[in-house]
């Protein structure tokens, strides 16, 4: 298998690894990709980037009440 982050992967392809990451395990490499795109279009001044672990993907909310969400521009 192949090791991430401390953790045993098995040979084959990997849907989602403990840190968000697709990956293709093979006896020659590891290859992986991310399943969140990173937001750059947003109110900076008022509002905060969260990354959120279960939905594995960045959580763009208020400063003054991270209940509330921000509205996301573009994403990279």
């Amino acid at each position: 298998g192949c090791i991430l982050d401390g953790k045993l992967y098995p040979f084959g392809e990997i849907a989602r690894t403990d840190n968000c990451f697709r990956c293709s395990c093979s006896r020659d490499a590891m290859r992986c990709c991310s399943l969140f795109h990173t937001p750059v279009g947003y109110d900076k001044e008022n509002c905060k980037v969260i990354f959120n672990k279960k939905s594995c993907d960045y959580d763009v909310v208020q400063k003054s009440d991270p209940s509330k969400e921000c509205i996301v521009y573009s994403r990279v």
